[in-house]
């Protein structure tokens, strides 16, 4: 039999559960992954296509160098991006959503996972408070929620926009501390980048309202119309909450859509603790947040949920008689999504709040706030260390003595000691420690802090002395 039509499907099970014991022994061992500088790939690694098949044993050496160089963003040693570790409930229901290959556009074709992503989507709009007419789905990252979000902003003001293209300039208001894919957004919407006024913030990184006003009243004058506010819950650097109940407030007396950009912090809506960060948001008309940053699910696994399901089909919905020839709208989700084929990335956070209800959702939250608390107060407590951010967020924000960020941050992950990025505010350029990663402990922050300190001394202090 040819090597393309060989079913090696049960050994290749078992190579990769070998595999991943082997990468879970290295991140164990090497929480940081070897160094490898982009001009070294060729030699280190053997990552070219060949006419002919490998033999197996040169495939499985290929893949342990991989795991080797490939960065560990679930170790203890990772504060880079906003990545949520793994949680094994959650890394089993992606590895059966593979296995099942199901895609999420008919209930024909999903069957009863079509009614495990309508479940997710219900209880986190009942969480809002949003009643029946209230519906969601899924979109492969943040940027692509928030792609829909403004897509039903700018067609809830211009309804004829799906059909006939945008006529009128319609203006998006966000602050100048939110996701960059605001601006990539409006160019996609055919909106444009020059509509998209950028809000100042205070002091803590939230969006000024009174300036927020001002604007949308200047805009108004000039004859311009303003369709969409992006307020933010949990900006990209200082994890800052924008103030909802001021920003819903101007929204209603407008006549203005509201999004609520919550994919690295909305997930404070599990916590009774916390939830009073995002108070306000519940006025919003769309609602995102990332189960793969704060609650511990593989990426990816993003999230939209609207007040009024009316604008995601009319943004949405397009006939497609090969399609859809099997039950009703509400069941055929392909019908209110950005794509057609869609893989299946419910049923890994399904599989994780099944397994641990929404109590333990909130403790892996409520968690996540108490080590950057920890973090902080370490901060505070040293002298060495001059703090950026503020309370009840999951960035911390500092630098230390006077090494200058980029330079910490970055000779730390070429000797492979820690991966943690540095950003920037207003002036100020800095660490940025995120503790998103619930599987981290107490003791894990000190390690970080202790290791910063040790590599500092003895490769750092002098060169900047």
């Amino acid at each position: 039999m040819s090597s393309w039509n060989q079913n090696t499907i049960h050994s290749d099970l078992r190579l990769f559960v070998d595999l991943t014991e082997e990468l879970l022994r290295i991140e164990e061992e090497q929480p940081v992954a070897e160094y490898l500088e982009i001009s070294d790939l060729s030699t280190k690694l053997d990552l070219h296509l060949p006419d002919e098949p490998s033999l197996d044993q040169e495939l499985v050496d290929e893949l342990k160098r991989l795991i080797h160089y490939t960065p560990k963003t679930a170790s203890k040693m990772f504060f880079n991006q906003l990545f949520g570790g793994r949680h094994g409930k959650a890394m089993l229901g992606d590895l059966l959503a593979v296995v099942l290959n199901n895609s999420m556009y008919t209930y024909k074709a999903g069957g009863p996972q079509i009614q495990i992503e309508k479940e997710l989507t219900e209880k986190i709009a009942s969480m809002l408070g949003w009643g029946e007419d209230s519906l969601g789905t899924l979109a492969p990252g943040g940027s692509m929620t928030n792609l829909m979000g403004m897509l039903m902003a700018r067609d809830a003001k211009f309804p004829d926009a799906v059909e006939e293209g945008m006529s009128t300039r319609g203006i998006v208001y966000t602050s100048q501390a939110s996701h960059y894919s605001i601006q990539k957004n409006a160019a996609f919407a055919g909106i444009g980048r020059a509509q998209v006024r950028a809000i100042a913030t205070n002091a803590k990184g939230r969006m000024d309202t009174k300036k927020l006003k001002t604007q949308i009243q200047n805009d108004i004058a000039a004859g311009l119309t303003p369709m969409l506010v992006n307020a933010t819950a949990g900006t990209t650097v200082l994890g800052a909450f924008d103030p909802f109940e001021e920003i819903a407030d101007i929204c209603q007396a407008h006549e203005i859509w509201m999004h609520v950009d919550g994919a690295y912090c909305g997930s404070a809506l599990l916590s009774k603790r916390y939830r009073h960060l995002i108070s306000g948001a519940e006025r919003a008309d769309s609602f995102t947040l990332n189960a793969h940053k704060m609650l511990r699910t593989p990426l990816s696994c993003s999230l939209i949920i609207v007040k009024d399901k009316k604008h995601l089909y009319h943004s949405f919905s397009s006939d497609a008689s090969y399609l859809y020839q099997t039950h009703d709208d509400d069941m055929n989700p392909g019908k209110i999504s950005l794509q057609c084929g869609r893989r299946n990335d419910a049923l890994k956070f399904w599989c994780l709040w099944k397994s641990i209800g929404t109590s333990g959702l909130e403790e892996m939250v409520d968690h996540q706030f108490d080590l950057a608390a920890k973090a902080r107060e370490y901060v505070r407590d040293h002298p060495d260390y001059t703090l950026y951010s503020h309370d009840d967020t999951v960035s911390v924000c500092f630098n230390y003595k006077d090494i200058p960020a980029e330079l910490l941050c970055n000779s730390l992950y070429e000797q492979s000691e820690i991966m943690v990025g540095f950003g920037s505010f207003r002036e100020d350029t800095f660490v940025r420690l995120v503790t998103i990663n619930s599987g981290n402990s107490h003791q894990d922050l000190q390690d970080f802090f202790a290791h910063l300190e040790a590599f500092a001394k003895k490769h750092l202090e002098v060169s900047v002395s």
